[in-house]
This record gives C-alpha cells, sequence and structure tokens, in this order.
C-alpha cells in the first residue's frame, strides 16, 4: 500500500471496490442476512457500514482539498502519504477495530442500495481527481479515530484499504454459512 501517485490510488481502489461488488452482488437473501454467532453484523450491515464510511471519506477528502487549494498548495500529482500512516495502517491490520455509532449501519438497506450508494461516491471521487492530482495535501489533515490526523490522499488510500479490511471479513463470513 505505499502508493507513489494519485492514480495507483485509485486504480487499487477501484480495484478492491471491483472485489467487494463480485463477492456481493449475487448473494441471496439468506446469506446477505445471516449473522454467526460470533459476528455483530450480517454481509448486508457491513456493507451498508462500507457505503456510510466512504461518502464521509469522500467528504473529509473535499474539506481537505477545498483547505489546500485555498493556501494555493500545489501537487505533481504524487501521492505524499506518510511514513507515519503506512505505519499505523500496518499495525492497524491485525488489530480489531470497532466503528464508531456514527458509521453502524442502520440495517434497513439492501446490498443493491449499499452498491449503489458507494458507486455515487465513486463517481464524485472520480470527479475530484483532478483536484487531487493537482492540489498539495500535504498540510490539511483531518483527525481519523484510529490513526489521526490525515491528509487527503491518506483518507483517499484509507477508503480502498477499508474496504478491502471489509471485503476480507465478507468472505470469512461466507464460509461460515
Amino acid at each position: 500500500m505505499n502508493y507513489q501517485t494519485i492514480d495507483e490510488i485509485y486504480a487499487a481502489n477501484d480495484k478492491s471496490f471491483e472485489k467487494l461488488k463480485s463477492l456481493v452482488s449475487t448473494l441471496s437473501d439468506e446469506q446477505s442476512d445471516f449473522l454467526p454467532e460470533d459476528e455483530k453484523w450480517t454481509i448486508a450491515k457491513i456493507v451498508e457500514h462500507i457505503s456510510i464510511v466512504e461518502n464521509g471519506m469522500m467528504r473529509i477528502c473535499a474539506k481537505l482539498l477545498k483547505e489546500a487549494q485555498a493556501k494555493g498548495e500545489t501537487s505533481d500529482g504524487k501521492a505524499n502519504i506518510t511514513a507515519d500512516f503506512l505505519q499505523n495502517l500496518s499495525g492497524a491490520r491485525e488489530q480489531k477495530l470497532e466503528a464508531p455509532e456514527m458509521v453502524h449501519p442502520s440495517g434497513n438497506q439492501t446490498i443493491a442500495k449499499s452498491l449503489e450508494k458507494i458507486e455515487e461516491t465513486r463517481k464524485t471521487l472520480e470527479e475530484m481527481r483532478p483536484l487531487f492530482k493537482s492540489v498539495g495535501c500535504t498540510e490539511a489533515k483531518f483527525p481519523h479515530p484510529a490513526f489521526g490526523p490525515l491528509n487527503a490522499n491518506e483518507w483517499l488510500a484509507l477508503l480502498g484499504g477499508h474496504e478491502m479490511r471489509h471485503t476480507q471479513q465478507i468472505s470469512r463470513l461466507l464460509k461460515k454459512i
């Protein structure tokens, strides 16, 4: 996950979304709503959570890019991912993280609707790509509950990492069905 360019982050995020879609788009209602005894969320709830989190991450990125743009920060399209971010992320792979209440799923959304919301967020992020490539993202930061202050590029990279983490979780759940 050591990205050199914004385009590499977008490519990795697209790949993670394709994996998620291929894994969940054909599940039956029974599979979507199955809750193993040792789990908190169904697959449908996990996908809904992803849709909520990604929308929030997109909004954070927009805010940070706007701040950086107002300050006149420019970029050459490089990713500007800090060593601290990479270290924190690699340490978190083995940890069980608890999602804040504000991004908990309602349980009232289908996988199809959640995927639709993710696609809407991804469309907006794609529209933001030129800003990511031209606006410097080193100074403006927003705190993540587990990783501390992150810049817009780190939030963008985290979006795909978060999605991949939950795709792996869904794969494990499907083995229990």
